[in-house]
Formats: C-alpha cells, sequence, structure tokens
C-alpha cells in the first residue's frame, strides 16, 4: 500500500501526543497514512512493552489510520548507524510516502532528538538507488519523501507552520487517553513520572490552544520543516478573524 504519509515515533504514544490530529485532519481529506513506531518504550517507567502494544493498537483504532507498525529496535540505545538506518529505508520504501513526520530534532528525552536525525538520515539515503534493501525476497525500488517534518513535543521550538486539528482535537485527545498506564495515571502501585500527572496532561492541552492561538484557531500542531515550504495558491493560507 503506497502511503501519502508517513508519521515515525521513536515511541508509542510521541505521535499520539505530537501529530495524530494532523494525520486524522489529512485521512478526513482523503490521504492514505501510516505510523511506525521504532520502539516498544520498553523502558518507560509505568506500564510494560506488552501494555503499550495494546494501548498503541487501542490509539490506532480511534485515530483509524491505515497501517501501524514497530521495528522494536532497543529502547534508549538505537544507533543512528547502518544497521538501523537500513531498517528505516525499508519502511520508507516499502510504503512510498510524499511526506515524512518525525520526532523533534532536540528535546527533553534522548531518544527523541537521535531518532530525528535517524528518521531524517534514512529519508535522505532512501532515495539513492546503489543502497540495496529488499522486502519479501524483492529488491525495492529507491525513493525519496518529498518533505521531513518535525513535530514539536516537550520542548518549545518556533513551528515553521502550525496546523489547524480543531476538528479533531477531542479524538486525538482520546487517543492519547489510550495510553493509560502513561498518561492521567490512576494506578498507584506504580511511581508517578514526569508525564503520569494530570498537571502534565493539562499542558498538552495548553500547548495545542497555544498553537491554535497563534494562527486564530481553538487548537494546533506545529512543525519544523528541513526545507522551505512554497504555495502556488493564497486559499491554502489560514484566514485569520482579525
Amino acid at each position: 500500500m503506497k502511503l501519502d504519509i508517513l508519521a515515525f515515533g521513536v515511541h508509542p504514544d510521541d505521535v499520539e501526543l505530537s501529530c495524530a490530529g494532523t494525520l486524522m485532519m489529512e485521512m478526513n481529506h482523503g490521504k492514505k497514512a501510516g505510523i511506525i513506531d521504532l520502539t516498544r518504550g520498553e523502558l518507560g517507567t509505568r506500564g510494560t512493552a506488552e501494555t503499550r502494544k495494546v494501548e498503541a493498537d487501542a490509539a490506532a483504532k480511534i485515530i483509524g489510520i491505515h497501517v501501524r507498525e514497530n521495528l522494536g529496535m532497543r529502547d534508549g540505545f538505537f544507533k543512528n548507524d547502518e544497521e538501523h538506518q537500513l531498517m528505516v529505508i525499508q519502511k520508507i520504501r516499502q510504503y512510498q510516502p510524499e511526506i515524512v513526520l518525525c520526532n523533534a530534532l532536540s528535546d527533553r528525552h534522548p531518544d527523541h532528538g537521535r531518532s530525528a536525525r535517524l528518521v531524517s538520515d534514512s529519508c535522505f539515503l532512501s532515495g539513492l538507488r546503489k543502497i540495496e534493501t529488499h522486502l519479501n525476497g524483492t529488491l525495492q525500488q529507491a525513493w525519496k519523501p518529498k518533505y521531513v517534518f518535525h513535530f514539536i513535543q516537550d520542548r518549545y521550538a518556533e513551528p515553521d507552520f502550525i496546523y489547524d486539528i480543531t476538528p479533531v482535537f477531542e479524538r486525538k485527545m482520546e487517543s492519547v487517553k489510550a495510553y493509560g498506564t502513561q498518561f492521567n495515571a490512576t494506578n498507584d502501585e506504580e511511581p508517578q513520572t514526569y508525564i503520569s500527572t494530570p498537571a502534565y496532561f493539562d499542558t498538552i492541552i495548553s500547548r495545542h490552544k497555544m498553537f491554535g492561538k497563534r494562527i486564530g484557531v481553538e487548537y494546533g500542531e506545529g512543525f519544523i520543516s528541513e526545507k522551505r515550504i512554497g504555495i502556488n495558491n493564497f486559499d491554502a493560507l489560514i484566514q485569520l478573524v482579525t
């Protein structure tokens, strides 16, 4: 299946937190979209790799995504090297996305920035035909996405553009809530973490409100582009109410 948009998250829940609304909106516009989780999130303080899998599957159904896979890289210890790049390249060539979304280039969690560079480098290398990858015994064709956009997570960064997700915001938050071991957690048998408290959940909502306010809508998701974005139609611009 060819996808229009492929979102890579290093941990199950990264995509839900940062760009699930954008995926939902694009699918509402008739696009095909998928999610690739790089790791199983097995080093997370709360929950297990098994519970995260159940939560990720539930979130995928809420989002309505066409494809969700997990590459099973080692949480916390994967590298931006040939072995891991080839794993990502194989998926890029399999799904041939026009646009790739991935983690922030710099963030509180070191995995985020490392995975961002891994995916970005792999998008470039995927376009080189002399790098050979195979799927089910068949040689894959080279494929380079047109754009790589980095979603903004914990650490604030000035976005290059903001996507209006107001129509799907409530459903996006339902996909986040699917990770019951991680957010708004009520199970006191496990230790509270930076992200498990109701206060952190409130900051998620606040961040989307802040991005929305920047463009005159209720809720938004912010992105950083690796190259300049061109337009050929002013109708694509959101008309701010003044």
